[in-house]
């Protein structure tokens, strides 16, 4: 890794730990793209169901990720067809190559084109627990520079898309709703360690801070569930459909 990309890689390591909200998550992405010379990204997250909807941050044209959505394009995009399959990155222009599209799936790169995206390195990303997702660097055309930092910065590049995705996951994810109530990425965590009986000391230990943040964080949650012992909190995350109890550290 380059000095340069070094500063580019560390800064948006900082600013991925500081986001909270969608807006920060395509901050953080749009300037580390700015800085590498790169146009334009696009972060898909597929749901869990066929009738979920996916998750997308981008810095895309807003008319485009709207008709994207609109039309349910996850389904026959060809690049999101082939990202669904793992693998290595991948660069796609017009086409796909080694791929047979249909009138539809070819529409839908028309479509783009009017939008100037035209080509793009795709990063597929299947996560441990079966979660589908993927980043795309695009732009209008295939200059050198475009090329020239793909080739170059692709194992990078590749990191950088992983860790973007694993924290959307844990900082946006739906699953932090116990009855009904949304808590924090922190405070859910916290809670379903408390689930496991682990203590305040021990919580904090696992997760790299003082016994009295882990605290102030159980102390929050009970005030948000509306209940004054951490044991009817706990019972509440039993209760809930939510409720992913995290695996025991090693």
């Amino acid at each position: 890794m380059t000095e340069d990309m070094q500063i580019v890689f560390e800064t948006f390591m900082e600013k991925l730990s500081e986001s909270a909200d969608e807006q920060d998550f395509q901050k953080a992405m749009g300037c580390a793209t700015a800085n590498l010379d790169l146009a334009t990204f696009a972060y898909l997250s597929l749901p869990a169901h066929r009738s979920g909807e996916p998750r997308v941050i981008s810095n895309y044209p807003d008319r485009w990720t709207t008709h994207y959505l609109h039309n349910r394009y996850h389904k026959l995009d060809p690049v999101v067809l082939r990202a669904q399959c793992g693998g290595h990155p991948f660069r796609w222009g017009s086409n796909l190559r080694g791929v047979e599209m249909s009138s539809a799936q070819r529409q839908v790169f028309d479509e783009a084109a009017e939008f100037s995206i035209c080509c793009g390195l795709t990063i597929p990303i299947v996560d441990r627990r079966g979660g589908i997702a993927a980043v795309t660097f695009a732009a209008d055309e295939p200059n050198p520079t475009f090329l020239r930092v793909a080739e170059r910065y692709e194992q990078a590049l590749q990191y950088m898309a992983t860790c973007f995705h694993i924290y959307v996951r844990r900082n946006l994810s739906s699953d932090r709703r116990v009855d009904g109530i949304s808590l924090t990425p922190r405070e859910y965590e916290c809670l379903q360690w408390a689930a496991r009986g682990k203590s305040a000391w021990v919580i904090g230990c696992i997760l790299g801070v003082k016994q009295r943040t882990v605290a102030f964080h159980l102390d929050n949650a009970k005030k948000k569930l509306g209940v004054r012992t951490q044991n009817q909190a706990v019972a509440l995350l039993a209760s809930s459909r939510s409720s992913v109890v995290p695996r025991d550290v090693v």
